[in-house]
């Protein structure tokens, strides 16, 4: 017959084989979970994509977008003293055109569309009563992690304010405001042609000389709409410009409009940022 100690050893040894049994059984359900639920976000990811990428498609294939060439109504904004500036190339550009109807039927959250040069930037712009409902809705506003392309709330979509804010998110794929790294790129800044943004709205048709474009930790300075002061804003103004990454030929004073895209770089809050100013416009 074995021992009492013998029992009591056998019993303990029962118990710590059940006691790994459980903890192994934990760590499996917990790491199985992990996974399945990182399977999930990634299919999820991967929908979205397919889906913003599909409404986009149907939304320029179903948008009339033209070039427009200068009349009467358009007006050069703001002109240089210095002759060598690329401003006056950049004038001689043709503006852009959108026939909103169509948009507008779909969404009447639509207040312009907006093109960048030397990127996939080719968008309507929606704008709501916050900056959080197209973080996670797509244009048609259907439930969509990758968002859409919209103007900061406290915008005036007619009449601009002194600081005109465009946000969308950065997915991997490009779309969206994915193609905005590509502004600091050398392909891209080398490129004279590419430093104009074309924005068109129901009421206007506009073009923006670019003149500063960086990466910068999350804040809420250079997305300030309006200013208390010329001084201030001049202040703002030279603070944007110092900020450049690289050295555009643009100047910018308190009598110009300037217009902010803005969007994610990483996960870790930096930002990817381009301001350009008010050139040319065109009522209509």
């Amino acid at each position: 017959m074995e021992s009492r100690t013998e029992y009591q050893q056998k019993k303990r040894k029962k118990k710590k084989l059940r006691f790994r049994k459980w903890v192994i059984v934990v760590f499996l359900i917990f790491f199985l979970s992990i996974f399945v639920f990182s399977a999930y976000q990634v299919y999820s990811w991967h929908n979205d994509n397919k889906e913003i990428e599909t409404i986009a498609d149907d939304v320029v294939k179903d948008t009339k977008v033209k070039e427009k060439e200068d009349n009467d109504n358009t007006e050069n904004v703001n002109p240089p003293e210095d002759i060598s500036n690329d401003y006056w190339d950049y004038i001689k550009m043709n503006l852009l055109e959108v026939d909103f109807n169509e948009l507008l039927s779909k969404n009447s959250d639509t207040v312009g569309w907006i093109q960048v040069k030397g990127t996939n930037i080719n968008y309507p712009i929606v704008q709501t009563t916050d900056n959080s409902y197209y973080l996670t809705h797509a244009f048609d506003k259907s439930n969509n992690e990758a968002g859409w392309v919209f103007m900061d709330y406290r915008n005036d979509a007619v009449n601009f304010n002194q600081n005109t804010i465009l946000y969308a998110h950065s997915r991997l794929t490009g779309s969206m405001f994915g193609s905005l790294k590509n502004i600091l790129d050398s392909s891209w800044y080398t490129n004279k042609d590419n430093h104009i943004i074309r924005l068109s709205t129901p009421t206007e048709n506009t073009m923006w000389q670019v003149f500063s474009v960086y990466t910068i930790p999350k804040e809420s300075y250079y997305i300030t709409p309006n200013f208390n002061s010329n001084e201030a804003y001049q202040e703002f103004l030279n603070t944007m410009k110092s900020r450049s990454e690289v050295d555009f030929s643009a100047e910018v004073n308190t009598n110009d409009k300037i217009l902010t895209l803005s969007t994610c770089k990483d996960n870790f809050g930096n930002r990817v940022v381009m301001h350009a100013k008010l050139i040319k416009k065109e009522s209509r």
